[in-house]
């Protein structure tokens, strides 16, 4: 009871951050990106490939991984709102500082997608991704619906896909050479995220005591591998295509490159510890195999890099 009275306050107090700084991007967020080079290119996914490319290529490209990027950001907004409406359908109690807070929190979603789509706009992509359509768009529908019905992998699934573009754009936003209007998104977005992340920590341990056994094993044995496409699937083939690249060899090469395997093992470690704090591994804590290659750390989940 202390523990759910507990987090029952953090809630409240979640709430009443949301409540103090009400951001309307239209108008505080008003500005454009810049012609050129939206992002430098250490930070782009092809960093590890030594390509040569010329500068126009350089500028188009990254201007479709940022607009790659956002438009997965736009769609995955819209699977975490859809879940949440699915979570207050379902709840017996609407008087609850959860459901008053997941209000909040699609509210905040709706306007962050608002200002993704006007980013994307300005930056005029002419990359067609193959994840929206075909067998990838049926076999992505079918596994989100699934997860959509179990609260334990929805709320992992949540903290990946909140994880993964908080730290780029956290490297983005420090890099000097990053355009200045990307790095005010990138600000907006991480201030209100952070909330996001406090609210999906002190609801997981929630979630997992009410999972089912199947679910549980699925979260501790396969869940990994559907976070590695979350992650993989934030720059699609297409973007590389675009600039005269091949399309999925380069997306392939990109994926398994040093610098991108560490990316996903950084952003995929706190995912891991809200677990182990949760009790998902057991008392000890000790990792199952398909988390520690994901993370890139030992059994008791330090870092082997």
């Amino acid at each position: 009871m202390g523990t759910v009275l507990a987090n029952d306050q953090r809630i409240e107090r979640l709430s009443a951050a949301s409540l103090r700084r009400i951001i309307e991007p239209d108008t505080e967020v008003a500005g454009s990106v810049g012609p050129g080079m939206v992002l430098p290119r250490e930070l782009l996914s092809v960093a590890d490939l030594n390509l040569d490319l010329t500068e126009d290529q350089w500028v188009r490209l990254a201007r479709e991984e940022l607009a790659s990027i956002l438009d997965a950001g736009v769609r995955f907004e819209s699977v975490l709102m859809a879940g949440f409406g699915l979570m207050l359908a379902w709840r017996t109690d609407l008087v609850d500082p959860r459901v008053t807070y997941v209000l909040h929190e699609i509210g905040e979603e709706t306007r962050h997608s608002r200002l993704f789509v006007r980013v994307i706009e300005q930056l005029s992509p002419k990359a067609v991704s193959p994840f929206t359509r075909g067998i990838y768009s049926r076999v992505d529908r079918s596994m989100t619906t699934r997860a959509l019905r179990h609260q334990a992998m929805f709320c992992v699934m949540v903290l990946t896909g909140e994880e993964a573009p908080d730290l780029i754009q956290r490297r983005s936003s420090e890099h000097p050479d990053t355009d200045p209007f990307v790095r005010e998104v990138n600000h907006y977005h991480r201030m209100e995220e952070a909330r996001h992340l406090s609210f999906a920590r002190t609801l997981l341990p929630e979630l997992w005591r009410e999972a089912s056994p199947i679910e549980r094993f699925i979260v501790r044995h396969a869940a990994p591998f559907a976070m590695v496409g979350i992650f993989d699937s934030l720059i699609h083939p297409g973007v590389y295509k675009v600039v005269g690249l091949p399309g999925w060899q380069t997306w392939n090469r990109v994926r398994k490159s040093e610098s991108r395997l560490q990316l996903k093992a950084e952003s995929f470690r706190p995912v891991c510890e809200a677990l182990r704090r949760a009790g998902a591994f057991g008392r000890r804590g000790r990792l199952p195999r398909a988390w520690r290659q994901a993370c890139r750390v030992d059994v008791n989940g330090r870092p082997l890099t």
